[in-house]
This record gives C-alpha cells, sequence and structure tokens, in this order.
C-alpha cells in the first residue's frame, strides 16, 4: 500500500540538476552560495523543494560528497605499484578543479562554519582510503599504517592547500619508497 504524499527523496532528475548546480556554484563562489534562495535562482527548482531536501548548506555539501564519483581501484599483489598510482591519482585529482576546488571550498567554508568540519574531514579521509588499503596488505599495525597514510598524503594536501601549488609528485613517491624499504 502507498501512503499519499510527498516522495522521501527529491527526484533523480531534480536531484541532478539541483546538486550539478551546487557544484558549480561551490567551485565559482563557495560555501556560502549554497542557500535555497540561490540554488533556486541558478535552477528554477522551487525554493520549498530545495528547502525540503536541503535546508542548509551542508545539506547540500553533504549530497555532494554522497554522489561523488569514487575513483576505482584494482589492487595488484604488491603494494608499492598501487602506492604509486595512488599518489599519481591523488596528485592529479588535487590539480583538477572538481576535487581541488571542492576542497578548497570545504575548507574555507569549515573555517566560518564548524558544522562543516565533519564534512571536510569526511572528505579527506575519503581521500586517504585507497592508500590505507594498499598499505593495509603490508602487515603495519593500525598506527604505523595511518602514520605512513600521513607521511605520504599531509604534504600532498599542504601543497594543494596552504602552499597553492602543485602537489609534489615525485617527493610523495620518494616517501612512498622509503616506507616500502622501512618494510623490507
Amino acid at each position: 500500500m502507498t501512503l499519499p504524499g510527498r516522495p522521501a527523496g527529491p527526484s533523480s532528475e531534480t536531484e541532478a540538476v539541483v546538486l550539478t548546480a551546487a557544484l558549480e556554484l561551490l567551485l565559482n563562489e563557495g560555501v556560502a552560495s549554497l542557500s535555497a534562495q540561490r540554488l533556486h535562482a541558478a535552477t528554477g527548482v522551487s525554493r520549498s523543494t530545495i528547502y525540503r531536501h536541503w535546508p542548509t548548506p551542508r545539506d547540500v555539501l553533504a549530497a555532494l560528497i554522497r554522489v561523488a564519483p569514487h575513483r576505482p581501484t584494482s589492487p595488484g599483489e604488491e603494494a608499492g605499484p598501487d602506492l604509486h598510482a595512488e599518489v599519481d591519482a591523488l596528485c592529479d585529482r588535487l590539480r583538477d578543479k572538481p576535487v581541488d576546488g571542492f576542497l578548497h571550498a570545504i575548507v574555507a567554508g569549515a573555517a566560518w562554519d564548524a558544522t562543516l568540519a565533519d564534512l571536510r574531514r569526511q572528505y579527506v579521509e575519503d581521500l586517504m582510503t585507497p592508500f590505507r588499503t594498499a598499505l593495509a596488505r603490508t602487515g603495519l599495525t593500525d598506527t604505523m599504517l595511518e602514520d605512513a597514510v600521513s607521511a605520504i598524503v599531509s604534504p600532498l594536501l599542504l601543497d594543494a592547500l596552504l602552499l597553492d601549488r602543485p602537489a609534489a609528485r615525485e617527493r610523495a613517491h620518494r616517501t612512498v619508497d622509503t616506507i616500502l624499504d622501512g618494510l623490507r
């Protein structure tokens, strides 16, 4: 039996229209542009629909993270080649507008809205997950694994976010090699 009333979520078409516009606004104007009024103006979707499904900019960001494509990984037999491939992929993503722009916007947004800090953390954790997956096969303890992931990824994020320079791919590859040499 179906109950009368509004559906639980937006139609896939409405969601696609709103979230596509939201990403464009976010990349060009920042988190503050994700208001229902601004999304309505950009999409023509009614403000009530936007308020119902994405009442705050935080909700819009959470939806964008939820629908963000995750790069498929196909683990090999050895961690080394996988880690090097992940370094290259992350450096490319940090250079390209969707990831780079989204990361800059969510970091800036979290600076003025503390409720965005968990989303920033979630987004960065998603970027780090492939490194954890590759390193998990090496037998590192949890603490050592987290230290190794941080040693590889943190300088890349520092370059991209704070120093406004390309992520140092070669340095990250040397870090991977140093970590793996320490395991042998």
